[in-house]
Order: C-alpha cells, then sequence, then structure tokens
C-alpha cells in the first residue's frame, strides 16, 4: 500500500467530515429554537436576549457563524451546552468513550459466535447444523433491539435475577461490577450482527470453496484443515469486513434504544437528549465525533483488506 493512497484516503476523510459540517449545521440553524431563550430561559427581557446575541455571534451572517463554529471545532473547542452551559467537548468524548466500550465488547462477542457459526454452516451446507444456523440467523435479523432488550431484561433480570436489568458503572471504576452490567446489552446489541456475518461468511465461504485454487490446492495434498483455514476462510473474510464495518456505524448510531432501555450514557443516548431539548451545539459535535469515527473505521477496513489479501493494490 502507498503512502500517496494514505495520503489521498486521509483527504478524503477531512472532505467527508467538511461536507457533514455544513449539512449538520445547516440542519440545525432551520431548527425551532433560539439559542438565547434556551440559555436565558423565556421568561428573560428582550434587551437580555438581544446582548446574548450579540455576544455569541447569533446576529452574524450563517457564514460567519459557522466559520466561527468550524474554527473552534478544529482546535477542539464544540462549543457550550445551552442546557447544561458546560463544554460540550469532554462530555460527549467520555460518552463516546462508553459508546465505544459497549460496542467494542459487541464487536468480540459477535466475532467469537458469528465466526464458527458460519464456517459450520459452510461446512455442513444443507445439513441440520446449516439449517440450525439459518433459523438462528433469520430470527437474530427479524428481531429488533427493542423486543430483545426488553426480553432480556424480562427473563434474565426480572424473572431469573441472573444479571443487573440496568445501570452502568465505568470499568475503570469497578471492572467486574462493570462488565456485569455490560453482558446484557452486549448480548442483545451482538443478535442483530450475529446474524448477519454469520450468513456471510457461510455464503462466501460456500463460494470460495468451490474455486479453482482451492481444487488446486486439494489436489497438491494440503490438509483439508489448513485448505480451509489458510486459503478459503481468508479470502471469505474480505466481504465480511465490510459488514463489520457497516455495524460499527450501526453500534454507535443504532445503540440508542439499548442505551435508553439499559440506563447507559452513550453517544447515542446524549445526542436523542439534545434533540429532545433542541440543544444545537451538543447535536452539531455528536454528529461530527460520529462521523469520523464511522469515517477512520472505515478507512481500518480498507488496510485490513490490503493485509488480508496481498493481491489488492492501493495506488
Amino acid at each position: 500500500m502507498s503512502a500517496n493512497y494514505i495520503l489521498k484516503r486521509i483527504a478524503l476523510i477531512f472532505y467527508t467530515l467538511f461536507i457533514v459540517s455544513v449539512l449538520v449545521f445547516g440542519i440545525t440553524q432551520i431548527l425551532p429554537a433560539d439559542a438565547a431563550v434556551m440559555m436565558l430561559g423565556e421568561n428573560a427581557t428582550q434587551e437580555a436576549l438581544e446582548a446574548l446575541r450579540q455576544r455569541m455571534g447569533l446576529n452574524d451572517p450563517v457564514w460567519m457563524q459557522y466559520l466561527h463554529w468550524a474554527g473552534g471545532v478544529l482546535q477542539g473547542d464544540f462549543g457550550t451546552s445551552l442546557r447544561t452551559g458546560q463544554p460540550v467537548g469532554p462530555a460527549l468524548f467520555s460518552a463516546l468513550g462508553t459508546s465505544l466500550t459497549l460496542a467494542g465488547f459487541a464487536l468480540i462477542f459477535m466475532l467469537i459466535l458469528a465466526m464458527p457459526m458460519g464456517v459450520i454452516a459452510a461446512i455442513r451446507r444443507g445439513k441440520p447444523a446449516d439449517l440450525i444456523v439459518g433459523f438462528i440467523s433469520y430470527i437474530g435479523v427479524s428481531l429488533p433491539e427493542f423486543v430483545t432488550a426488553t426480553l432480556a431484561v424480562m427473563l434474565v433480570a426480572d424473572m431469573w435475577g441472573l444479571l443487573p436489568p440496568a445501570g452502568y458503572i465505568p470499568l475503570s471504576q469497578d471492572f467486574w461490577g462493570g462488565l456485569e452490567r455490560l453482558i446484557l446489552p452486549v448480548v442483545v446489541v451482538s443478535v442483530m450482527m450475529i446474524a448477519h456475518v454469520s450468513r456471510m461468511v457461510r455464503s462466501e465461504l460456500v463460494d470460495v470453496m468451490h474455486t479453482d485454487y482451492i481444487r488446486a490446492a486439494r489436489l497438491k495434498g494440503l490438509h483439508p484443515r489448513r485448505v480451509l483455514f489458510r486459503h478459503g476462510l481468508r479470502n471469505a473474510l474480505l466481504p465480511t469486513i465490510t459488514i463489520v464495518a457497516l455495524d460499527v456505524g450501526y453500534l454507535l448510531g443504532g445503540v440508542i434504544v439499548v442505551e435508553e432501555i439499559f440506563s447507559i450514557p452513550g453517544i447515542g443516548r446524549s445526542l436523542m437528549s439534545a434533540i429532545q431539548n433542541r440543544d444545537l451545539p451538543v447535536i452539531q459535535a455528536g454528529v461530527m465525533i460520529m462521523a469520523a469515527t464511522y469515517s477512520i473505521v472505515n478507512f481500518a477496513a480498507d488496510l485490513m483488506y490490503a493485509w488480508l489479501d496481498k493481491r489488492i493494490q492501493y495506488d
């Protein structure tokens, strides 16, 4: 992989973030919310509101407001929350860390289950094991997160009393206590990803195992296990990487329901609260942070492509 390609991809990331910043800033400008009223309250006098608007630059042209906001973002200043009056950056990065902790454990749990399930379904194609994996996958895709989360809380937490129903403890504060409270949300978030990835691994591995180079490897007398894992699975994983990269975006933005049900102070829950309270700086910063994270993950996926398949050359 050439340094020229890496520089191009980094430039593309910045270009993408620029487009996202323009869109999110423009959309938040048309929302029915007055920052001055949000900060001073509806009982504030017109003089006080006008003075605050002048101090915050709200009377400036939109393009000037954008440049001021974007300049602050480039310096790590995401503004001040209209609801709490506190800096947006530290609170959102803390929430992002919580969401990434949940996402990281969910990805690990998903890979531990989905990869073997996909491999077993592929090598036992048409047999009971394949049918069972397929049935589990279809169930996983069909159940939305709020149904899975509600059932998990009702059965595992309330009825059986095996795990806490909700709450979050940072792992740095109490590792085992925090891990205990992450089990249910991690399982719930992983269900749909396990279904997606296991079916993808199964489908790709079946196709790869019928290619000419796999037949040649078998004719050379290589051990079946080596043919499967060294030559078959490695190439079957390429499309799976794309699915996993897309799932990271889903994890960051699509776990709002899970974070609400299990009372996890992640970035999805923070954004939902900001939207409900029309806290524009939090909305803007949250979308930018999620877009940056998603772009970096997709860049990492491209690097993983090149590492798994040496035939891929990026110029």
